[in-house]
């Protein structure tokens, strides 16, 4: 008898612990706190490195660092052959911070022994455009760009990046003509564990299992038929669970078809909310701790919430933003034309 009622408290307690679990928070609003405000600066990537710091890099050849703990930022300028140079993709790897910019030429920095950026990859070409960047681990990451010939471009270091190599087309599934990414919040890779997902302007996901050494592309049903359109940014919560958004900037009220979820792995992907706001968005990510309910989109035209993994949506505010990241599950940091902003969800 004894066995049996430990047994019964035992179940009990675990159905208490699990309905905590299982119990979906509902945030309402957002505190707003402006911790850089420059006239000059459109901000499109940013990167969290600690708990403390806070790396940006955006055009006018500039990017920074802040410290949270001191308010402070440490704001320097990239000088490259009197070139104006703008930066929409940048990365960590806990040692080095990276970043590297779109147009031709195309120019990869990375902190140097000194403190100082040193380029450690340039690459000229009448199409070259990169437009995110991201790491595995210490030594290797990866960075993707537009078609340059027949085929996306991606290039990969697996020296702890003072080196990259373009993959060749041959290693890589047949391209699309004018095949992109859209450089709107560095947020078109996503990686977990050895696994790699890229987001292109054709509504196509490229998949590798190994790091970059073997690639499959798999079509999604989200809009693409013109250029505008297509999938802006991409957040995995796992290795199964992940979000896609995207839509048409210059129609960002349409909500047709701009939402996409997958449950395997990225092998699949269905539509999502269709029809139903937020319409285009440039950045999605899921929130920390979530266990893969909680969603933020944001773009210029404001930012949603959903907490049941992109069924249904909220609109939280009209702040105008284009990426954002999570410190943990209260608080990110996000950043737009002119500012980057420190985000209190409630």
């Amino acid at each position: 008898m004894r066995k049996l009622l430990l047994f019964v408290v035992a179940v009990s307690c675990l159905s208490c612990q699990t309905e905590k679990e299982i119990q979906k928070r509902k945030l309402t609003d957002i505190e707003f706190k402006t911790i850089l405000e420059d006239s000059t600066l459109s901000v499109r990537a940013i990167e969290i490195l600690d708990q403390e710091s806070l790396a940006f890099a955006a055009n006018n050849n500039t990017y920074g660092l802040y410290n949270s703990e001191a308010d402070k930022w440490l704001i320097s300028k990239i000088e490259h052959d009197s070139l104006d140079i703008e930066f929409r993709a940048i990365a960590n790897n806990t040692i080095d911070f990276f970043m590297i910019s779109v147009g031709n030429p195309a120019l990869l920095y990375k902190t140097g022994d000194t403190g100082e950026m040193e380029l450690v990859y340039k690459e000229e070409h009448d199409n070259v455009f990169y437009d995110s960047m991201k790491f595995w681990n210490n030594q290797e990451g990866i960075a993707i760009g537009d078609t340059t010939d027949d085929c996306l471009s991606i290039i990969i270091t697996r020296d702890g990046g003072f080196t990259w190599q373009k993959l060749s087309c041959s290693k890589l599934p047949k391209g699309i003509k004018g095949e992109g990414a859209f450089a709107a919040s560095n947020t078109n890779i996503d990686i977990v564990g050895d696994e790699t997902w890229v987001a292109t302007t054709t509504g196509r996901v490229y998949y590798s299992p190994d790091k970059g050494f073997n690639w499959e592309v798999i079509e999604t049903p989200i809009i693409k038929a013109k250029e505008t359109e297509g999938i802006y940014s991409m957040d995995f919560y796992d290795n199964l669970m992940g979000f896609a958004i995207g839509g048409d900037y210059t129609k960002p009220a349409d909500s047709s078809a701009n939402k996409i979820r997958t449950l395997n792995g990225g092998k699949s992907w269905q539509l999502v909310a269709e029809n139903q706001s937020p319409g285009y968005r440039s950045c999605i990510q899921y929130i920390p701790n979530g266990i893969g309910n909680e969603l933020i989109a944001i773009g210029f035209k404001g930012i949603d919430y959903s907490n049941d993994n992109g069924e249904t949506w909220s609109h939280l505010s009209d702040e105008g933003y284009y990426t954002i990241r999570f410190l943990n599950d209260s608080v990110a940091y996000a950043a737009g034309s002119k500012q980057i902003s420190k985000l209190m969800f409630k």
